[in-house]
């Protein structure tokens, strides 16, 4: 049999955070465990009525049934720009701002085929989400790592970024709220991340799928919303978690018409857009009755409140985050994330991120997902203090 040896860019790539918890998750099942899954951010409320039933009508629509364009429907772009402007007041022309993607993930690993080229650096924040610096290795690129401290509010250190990597740097990530920590970031921010992208010429990609995902009255600002945004950068978007709509694959990009151009290249190429009929969908959960959306947060700040008491009255430290459904804890006794994760599934049946999987700034933290009811965050707690961690 031959040997099919990978392409070095797989070879050199570490094991998907996600797709490796899986697999603990599946191997402690099969033990016979009663796992409590906190691990991988999938909503685990079903997606609204009204949009399933817009989803029924379009699919049965022929229609729908022929190849979609790759930039997406005008009707879906229109309202991705009314969404916009209402939530945000940001102003944007539908026909070159806006760009659907299949999920925005698709968006975020394309995004440095049209920008990087071999030898180029981007700037990741540390920890983050993977997929920032698996893009950049697709690429041929170099992520530069931007670390996420406590005492800067999880915030990149703007001025600590070294020279030589703002000259090599493409592009610069940043994710807000954030995935993992919880954190939360300021018009102010994005102003100075505006300044500092204009005199070094990089581009901004602002990933913000739990933007909508906020509590205690707090409601995240977009990167587009600072003066000059659009002229360096772009804002990815989901419905994902704002409508518990994770399988569906629906999301969009938008900002700078060069930025949204030079992606829309690379989709040209590589797929055939976003099913119409999810897209239509997509219009009815950006057009329809928000009140899910509400119910949403509620669902979740009601999580948060019995996850956080029972977490702080087992000893472990940790802050309330204002948004995102994760819980960013430190690691209780000195231990290692990993190793506190793992006495976690082993001894307690209860399935964490290490902070240190998302980049080695999160050593020392674990994250934890809501997307269980009540009961079973309740259970957690229990868990972990009969344990004793």
């Amino acid at each position: 049999m031959p040997d099919f040896p990978l392409a070095d860019r797989l070879s050199g790539l570490p094991p998907y955070l996600f797709a490796e918890i899986d697999r603990l998750r599946r191997e402690a099942r099969a033990r016979g465990m009663d796992i409590i899954d906190l691990g991988v951010g999938d909503p685990d409320q079903p997606t609204p009525p009204h949009i399933v039933r817009k989803m029924q009508e379009a699919a049965a629509d022929p229609e729908n049934h022929r190849y979609p364009s790759y930039e997406g429907m005008p009707r879906f772009r229109e309202a991705v720009a009314g969404w916009y402007r209402r939530r945000f007041g940001v102003t944007l022309d539908p026909a070159t701002e806006v760009v659907s993607l299949i999920g925005s993930k698709e968006g975020i690993a394309h995004l440095p085929l049209a920008f990087v080229n071999p030898g180029d650096a981007t700037l990741v924040p540390d920890p983050a989400y993977p997929v920032y610096s698996i893009g950049t290795l697709f690429a041929g690129g170099e992520p530069i790592p931007m670390p996420l401290r406590a005492e800067n509010g999880f915030l990149p250190d703007l001025d600590a970024i070294p020279s030589a990597a703002l000259s090599r740097a493409k592009i610069l990530y940043v994710n807000y709220p954030n995935n993992p920590t919880a954190a939360t970031a300021d018009t102010g921010f994005y102003a100075r991340l505006v300044d500092l992208a204009s005199r070094h010429g990089f581009i901004v990609a602002a990933d913000s799928p739990y933007s909508e995902m906020s509590y205690d009255g707090y409601r995240a600002p977009s990167f587009l919303e600072a003066p000059g945004a659009k002229e360096v950068g772009v804002e990815f978007h989901s419905l994902s978690k704002t409508y518990n709509m994770t399988g569906w694959r629906c999301g969009f990009a938008v900002g700078s018409r060069k930025v949204i151009a030079g992606l829309g290249k690379i989709k040209t190429n590589v797929d055939s857009g976003l099913f119409q009929a999810v897209q239509v969908a997509g219009i009815e959960a950006l057009e329809g009755d928000q009140s899910c959306v509400e119910a949403m947060r509620k669902t979740y700040a009601e999580r948060r409140d019995v996850f956080l008491a029972g977490l702080r009255a087992a000893g472990i430290e940790v802050e309330t985050p204002k948004a995102t459904f994760y819980v960013w804890a430190r690691v209780p006794g000195g231990a290692t994330s990993a190793a506190f994760a793992a006495g976690l599934l082993s001894k307690a049946g209860i399935v964490a991120t290490p902070g240190n999987g998302f980049g080695p700034a999160g050593e020392g933290y674990v994250r934890f997902s809501l997307t269980v009811d009540k009961s079973r965050l309740a259970e957690a707690v229990a868990r972990i203090r009969r344990t004793g961690f």
